[in-house]
């Protein structure tokens, strides 16, 4: 990370920890031969990418991508009740 990327940091994040956490977390900073703010971004971003991965992209991998294709090429099946489901006027929708 640059000094430039370092002084455009504007906003302040405050947590509190137990002893013990900040003890392990002070190890790992020292492990990384990084300094605290960078170490703290780097692993809370790439936390956050991982817990919204799965809300923003969809991937698979190549065998599982086809049998995705399979299925969608698949003709629809007439479900029995599903037309007259849809037919039927929204409760939502204003009179």
């Amino acid at each position: 990370m640059t000094t430039e990327t370092k002084r455009a940091r504007s906003e302040r994040l405050e947590v509190r920890t137990t002893p013990e956490d900040r003890a392990l977390i002070n190890r790992a900073v020292a492990a990384s031969g990084t300094d605290l703010t960078d170490f703290v971004i780097t692993n809370l971003t790439t936390a956050s990418r991982r817990v919204l991965a799965d809300r923003v992209e969809f991937s698979l991998d190549p065998d599982a991508q086809e049998a995705w294709e399979r299925i969608n090429r698949r003709p629809a099946r007439s479900l029995a009740g599903l037309r007259e489901l849809m037919a039927r006027p929204s409760p939502f929708a204003d009179e």
